[in-house]
């Protein structure tokens, strides 16, 4: 855990904007508790049930051979999420900060790396291990602790110490007897990639074939996006990973979105779920992969007030938000996104029904 820099609670206020007569949520969210030897003794002394953490990392994304600037999402998102008002929708006094994963030194290293060569990108997917070896840790712990996980930034590449992180915490609590969950994903790429050395185009792809990713489901992949190996190795697993296509919904309308999410949420409902959601599946948000055709903002919301309404879900994973990709550099809309979706979710999870939790 040494690379776990855990916020005060100072640091917190002075990055919400304190106003009179009004409350936000960063004057009531929690930070970690002093008592307690290690991270899993401090989070079980926590009354909190939603753990924040930020992954302010990209090296996945250039792994495969993509843009960066994934890294970029966390510092936005959080004051996003601090200063949205405390009212009686929610109050944020649920909600404990936890901190950051430093990635300085290894985002220095790929900073060094010619990514497009092959021994470069063979590097850089090593510098990826060690980006897992760095999530799994805080993610189990978390988990372990009876919390759920509110996971913010980097590339799809941490999909892989999410779930992996996840399923060994539900594990070591009792929870589950083998060290596997289901997740949900809304995406324009499937990442479930060949497994070449990680990168954030096959997290996926490594979760299911060491065993920890029981059942995948995909809500809006890109027919024109996704190799023709990748969908057939999907296609030849039809009893446990769920499909459905953007161009199916929106533009043949073969299905509706509500029907494909659904339809998703079935295939995933009967064991504990992450929750995933890359940006680039939304319309014209800076992200790693941006999109011009894709989901409304609205639509994204929807899909995680279903999904986290629907599910057991264990973690909520926010990827691949890029704001220092927006060509207006003032422009917040991503960060303030996220804080809408970290909302919804929150409020949705709050409302649903106590078998599912």
């Amino acid at each position: 855990m040494n690379h776990l820099v855990v916020y005060t609670k100072e640091e917190i206020l002075n990055e919400t904007r304190i106003r009179e007569n009004e409350t936000k949520i960063g004057e009531n969210v929690q930070v970690l508790p002093s008592k307690g030897n290690t991270l899993l003794e401090k989070l079980k002394h926590s009354t909190a049930r939603y753990i924040v953490l930020g992954i302010p990392e990209d090296i996945g994304v250039r792994a495969n051979s993509g843009r960066g600037g994934a890294y970029s999402a966390w510092k936005p998102a959080l004051f996003s999420l601090l200063n949205v008002q405390s009212n009686a929708f929610g109050d944020g006094s649920n909600i404990l900060v936890l901190g950051h994963i430093a990635f300085d030194d290894l985002m220095l290293a790929a900073d060094s790396i010619n990514f497009r060569t092959k021994k470069g990108l063979d590097k850089a997917r090593k510098l990826v291990q060690q980006v897992d070896e760095r999530v799994i840790p805080v993610i189990r712990d978390i988990i372990q602790s009876g919390k759920e996980a509110i996971i913010i930034g980097g590339g799809h590449n941490n999909s892989y110490p999410n779930i992996r992180g996840a399923a060994e915490g539900l594990h070591k609590a009792g929870k589950v007897k083998k060290a596997a969950i289901n997740c949900i994903n809304s995406d324009a790429h499937s990442d479930f990639r060949e497994m070449e050395g990680r990168h954030s185009g096959n997290g996926f792809r490594y979760a299911f074939e060491e065993g920890y990713l029981k059942n995948y489901s995909i809500v809006g992949l890109h027919e024109s996006y996704n190799a023709g190996n990748v969908l057939d190795a999907m296609t030849s697993q039809k009893k446990r990973i769920s499909l459905s296509f953007f161009e199916d919904i929106f533009i043949r309308e073969n299905i509706t979105f509500k029907e494909a999410v659904q339809r998703a949420i079935d295939n995933v409902k009967n064991e504990y779920c992450g929750i995933e959601i890359d940006m680039d599946t939304i319309q014209n948000i800076p992200a790693s992969a941006r999109t011009s055709s894709g989901l409304s903002t609205i639509e994204a919301r929807k899909y995680v007030t279903w999904a986290a309404q629907n599910l057991k879900a264990c973690y909520f994973h926010i990827a691949e938000a890029a704001p220092v990709l927006s060509h207006i550099k003032t422009d917040n809309k991503s960060g303030k996104l996220i804080g809408y979706l970290i909302a919804d979710y929150i409020k949705a999870r709050n409302s649903a029904s106590s078998k599912l939790q």
